[in-house]
């Protein structure tokens, strides 16, 4: 009986090293309220209470940073306030009467989480803290963030003041896109002209705990608990991760994002280039031009789900029209990317004037 048992035990373990399981399991995070996207796509890998209204402390910030930022006010000096100075909470010690870069103000509000930083941003780009926190709504709104509402430009506690894991995640994909903000959430130490000394960035899964971070925003106050977003970059894959009222959330975004990493692949699912296609099943074909590459974030059983559908003008109504019809990705009868068809025409017309302009150019500067 004993033989049979070890034998059983052995049969089960070498099983398990021949056929390894596939992928990991997904992550059990320690937040309330979770979320995972890709960025170029905006797929929702993990989720988890996404959509539930939850105060969100310090990662307001990121709404006020790139507000702030495309005020196209950055090289302007601000004029500290006593309101700013008398904010409350997190700091860089701001003094009242001082005079700071409003580039500077950014930098200590997203690295150090200053909420004195957050109020000087508030009144010199929004004329107020009121001013601004309706710039932030207008905002808000403009991307779908749905769920969201702000009344002030930090995330000190309100019971008007709230987001969910998704909205956030929206903002920061959309922030993710601004070469400025960029730079400044991946920045680990910067030093402002007006200080002696540096400010090193409060997201330790950028500056020790995760190399494949590339920026993010902690925040933390007592009704919200411990809230992240942060941001990764991997296998040419971007991800956009966000926790709230999460206890362990270092550990829970570097789950997520191994899991995710270990998942999923960007996967091609249509080259840019010159196409054909039947117009309506029959006989007859018109050539149209895909602009850019197409690709999902698409684990390995999916990509076999993935179907499409091409929708074109009819043919007579396609001259003179630069888009001509559009073809719809699925992956499981849900659409998940739409392409538009350029007339493949006015495409090789552009090409055509590009070339000789070009040859032109060149005869005029003596390469010919």
């Amino acid at each position: 009986m004993r033989f049979v048992f070890v034998t059983i035990i052995f049969c089960l373990l070498f099983s398990v090293f021949l056929y390894p399981a596939i992928g990991q399991a997904k992550p059990d995070t320690s937040a309330n309220n979770a979320v995972l996207i890709e960025q170029s796509t905006g797929r929702v890998l993990y989720e988890k209470n996404a959509h539930d209204k939850r105060s969100i402390a310090s990662i307001t910030k990121i709404m006020t940073a790139i507000i702030a930022i495309e005020s196209g006010k950055m090289d302007e000096m601000a004029t500290v306030s006593k309101r700013a100075v008398y904010a409350g909470g997190s700091s860089i010690y701001l003094e009242q009467g001082e005079k700071m870069k409003l580039k500077d103000l950014v930098y200590g509000l997203m690295l150090r989480s200053g909420n004195d930083a957050a109020v000087a941003i508030a009144e010199h780009v929004g004329g107020s803290v009121e001013g601004f926190s309706y710039l932030m709504n207008e905002k808000a709104r403009w991307l779908g963030m749905t769920n969201t509402e702000f009344d002030n430009p930090h995330g000190l506690d309100s019971e008007s003041h709230y987001s969910t894991a998704y909205d956030m995640a929206l903002l920061m994909r959309y922030a993710m896109t601004n070469d400025l903000f960029k730079k400044i959430t991946g920045t680990t130490t910067y030093k402002a002209s007006t200080r002696e000394y540096a400010w090193r960035n409060k997201n330790k899964l950028l500056t020790s705990y995760y190399d494949y971070c590339t920026g993010g925003k902690t925040g933390f106050t007592k009704k919200a608990g411990r809230t992240l977003v942060s941001t990764a970059h991997k296998k040419d894959m971007d991800l956009i991760a966000v926790t709230l009222n999460a206890p362990d959330d270092w550990q829970d975004h570097i789950g997520m994002y191994e899991w995710a990493f270990d998942t999923f692949n960007m996967t091609s699912i249509l080259k840019k280039g010159e196409k054909t296609y039947q117009i309506n099943g029959d006989e007859k074909i018109t050539s149209g031009f895909i602009n850019r590459n197409v690709t999902y974030p698409l684990d390995d059983q999916e990509l076999e789900k993935i179907s499409k559908k091409t929708f074109l003008l009819e043919q007579g109504s396609q001259r003179d029209q630069a888009i001509i019809g559009k073809t719809i990705f699925y992956l499981d009868e849900t659409p998940i990317s739409e392409v538009p068809i350029f007339s493949g025409t006015q495409h090789r017309t552009k090409d055509n004037l590009f070339t000789e302009t070009a040859s032109i150019l060149q005869r005029m500067v003596g390469l010919y």
